[in-house]
């Protein structure tokens, strides 16, 4: 079942087309990743799926409903959460003031049980200021997920980090996308790291889709490896 989906989205900025009639349906449970060389266009497009970025055509659809032309607080009220490359704490907030903030503000439910799933219970007390960039990243990753969204656009949550924190970092991801039932949109560098979670993945080049599907078809496509594995590789 598509719960929110882009059809032929593109972005013009005068003359320059960042992207061209660009396709995407995600679905309840299922992380689907956004690959490509840099420049390709990944932030472009997670930018026009939140309503950061005005489209130039096509139409972004949520729950069978246009919602092309609504704001990024809009979307976020009514389920659409997404996440930026730098983190979005506030550094003289404790972890624990700042999650229950926008906890209110969504009306979760079970705050306690994304604390518990991102592992955040033992720095709750602490300034964000005064904790390591990956659990920083952590709470970024809560504060998306806070208020039961049914769509989160993740805009390289694993920025950053190092190896064995973004291999932590993408498995909460994808527990907490099953166990919640959340769509989720990943735009990230860690090829490697895409390839093991996502259970389908885009790849962008110059604006436009080079290949979407499987990640094992993916992986395997002459097209892909030549624009991007094997450099990337």
């Amino acid at each position: 079942m598509t719960l929110f989906e882009g059809r032929g989205v593109s972005v013009r900025y005068g003359a320059v087309e960042a992207l061209t009639e660009v396709d995407i349906e995600l679905e309840p449970g299922v992380v689907h990743g956004v690959i490509g060389p840099n420049g390709a266009g990944k932030s472009t497009f997670i930018d026009a799926l939140s309503g950061r970025t005005k489209v130039s055509g096509g139409q972004v659809w949520f729950q069978g409903a246009d919602i092309t032309a609504r704001s990024p607080g809009w979307r976020r009220h009514r389920g659409v959460a997404r996440s930026f490359q730098r983190t979005s704490v506030f550094p003289s907030m404790t972890v624990r003031a700042q999650l229950e903030m926008v906890a209110r503000r969504q009306g979760e439910s079970d705050l306690d049980g994304v604390i518990e799933a991102l592992g955040l219970g033992l720095v709750l007390d602490t300034v964000c200021g005064e904790i390591a960039y990956g659990t920083q990243r952590s709470v970024d990753l809560a504060l998306a997920l806070i208020g039961d969204p049914k769509v989160v656009l993740l805009d390289e949550p694993c920025a950053g980090l190092v190896a064995d924190e973004s291999v932590r970092m993408l498995a909460h991801l994808r527990e907490l996308c099953q166990q919640r039932g959340v769509a989720a949109l990943l735009v990230e560098h860690d090829v490697d790291g895409v390839f093991r979670t996502c259970d389908r993945i885009t790849v962008l080049n110059l604006g436009q889709v080079l290949a979407s599907g499987a990640p094992a078809d993916v992986r395997a496509d002459p097209a892909v490896v030549r624009a991007y594995l094997g450099s990337a590789a």
